[in-house]
């Protein structure tokens, strides 16, 4: 395959089905963003060290700028867009507006996105939530509202 090539790449994103060509290089955050329209998945540091384009591939949390496109051919992708609607939050949604968990909001969809997964592994306590968070930066300092969000949803 030549370095300008396009692939086709077949993704369920949030339970629809979607097939795409790209480049073989590109990574899912880019056929999120570019190709899909799908921009609630932000572009923080592009090196896989913020977290703000976390998803959940499988279920299980990634970091959408690290992953390319081709690798998650045929498998489940959910980013923010599938978790809520304005008219019914999703219940990590609805705590983090309780608890103050966001100021610029631009980290946001990575930290519910991954507060999910994490909520899936069943923290035991506040350290563990901090620990399975350590991978989502905010640069506003929200998180320890952030960490008390998913301690509500989690029944801690």
């Amino acid at each position: 395959m030549s370095p300008g090539s396009s692939i086709h790449v077949s993704l369920k994103i949030n339970g629809r089905d979607h097939e795409v060509s790209a480049p073989g290089c590109d990574t899912l955050l880019d056929v999120l963003r570019d190709k899909l329209g799908m921009t609630g998945t932000k572009k923080g540091c592009d090196m896989g060290a913020c977290g703000a384009c976390t998803v959940l591939a499988d279920g299980r949390r990634i970091k959408s700028c690290l992953a390319l496109a081709a690798s998650y051919d045929g498998r489940s992708i959910t980013t923010i867009e599938g978790i809520g609607t304005l008219d019914n939050l999703h219940r990590l949604q609805a705590a983090f507006i309780r608890h103050d968990a966001l100021q610029c909001g631009y980290c946001t969809p990575g930290q519910i996105l991954s507060g999910l997964a994490l909520l899936d592994e069943k923290p035991r306590d506040l350290a563990a939530i901090r620990e399975g968070m350590s991978g989502n930066l905010c640069r506003c300092g929200a998180h320890p509202n952030i960490v008390a969000a998913i301690a509500e949803v989690a029944g801690l």
